[in-house]
């Protein structure tokens, strides 16, 4: 299998070239911007599969497709939640968010080796593409969470929330009251029911309030920690690969 990597972020892309190994799939070629990436089609035999990057450091990487006919297979690595995906009109496989996990990637590719072989040209609506990924689209995200508490249901807003966290294959709220709550849902589940400019999701583990932090201290390996007003439990550590992201949103 031909497969190679445009992502701007060198780490992310060596990191992603890492996971495809462990998967025996050698991606030799990262390609980090839309000008190299467009001299590198010019000049080579396109690929079977395309691990691509939406925003490259020189622009967005559809503008590849606008300028050559690319007949590979993609799969989108991105920051931006699914629903900006709807937009796309390609013969896309799959897309991963960021940070990439394994299982997802181990699925992508599979899903990818299980398609029909027959290659086709990628197409793309680029003028809704781009008014989305400018002009997002308005939806509703989720303004509280109904928990069980013995017989009883409680109602808790979604302000009230300092952190969402998974332990022991359970989903927790703390509130700010001091106190935990079960969720009848997964982090993965969560993804699109939570205000992104409120909750960040720092590692596979947490997600936190905005309006909960009251420190943000250095860690170890390039890592953050967090101090929120009243959840104590344990420490609330940023993944490393999250980092850049995170400073990003606190913005």
């Amino acid at each position: 299998m031909n497969v190679i990597i445009i992502e701007d972020e060198k780490p992310s892309a060596r990191r992603l070239q890492r996971m495809l190994k462990g998967l025996d799939i050698n991606a030799e070629i990262m390609l980090h911007s839309v000008e190299e990436s467009l001299e590198w089609f010019q000049n080579n035999e396109h690929p079977d599969l395309i691990f691509l990057d939406i925003q490259l450091s020189d622009g967005l990487s559809f503008e590849i497709f606008e300028a050559i006919e690319i007949k590979s297979a993609v799969i989108f690595t991105t920051a931006y939640d699914e629903y900006a995906l709807q937009a796309f009109k390609l013969n896309s496989i799959d897309y991963l968010l960021k940070p990439i996990d394994d299982d997802d990637l181990k699925t992508a590719v599979e899903k990818y080796k299980g398609r029909t072989p027959q290659k086709q040209s990628v197409t793309l609506d680029f003028n809704d593409i781009k008014n989305l990924l400018v002009n997002p689209i308005e939806r509703e995200y989720k303004k509280r969470f109904s928990v069980k508490v013995g017989q009883h249901l409680k109602l808790i807003n979604i302000e009230d929330i300092e952190c969402i966290y998974s332990e022991n294959k359970g989903t927790y709220a703390f509130t700010n009251e001091g106190r935990n709550y079960l969720l009848d849902a997964t982090l993965d589940q969560l993804e699109d029911e939570l205000e992104p400019d409120v909750f960040f999701r720092i590692s596979r583990k947490f997600y936190v309030n905005i309006n909960a932090i009251v420190d943000i201290v250095s860690y170890t390996n390039s890592r953050l920690e967090i101090k929120l007003n009243r959840f104590k439990d344990q420490q609330i550590i940023v993944a490393r690969e999250r980092v850049k992201d995170f400073k990003n949103w606190l913005e």
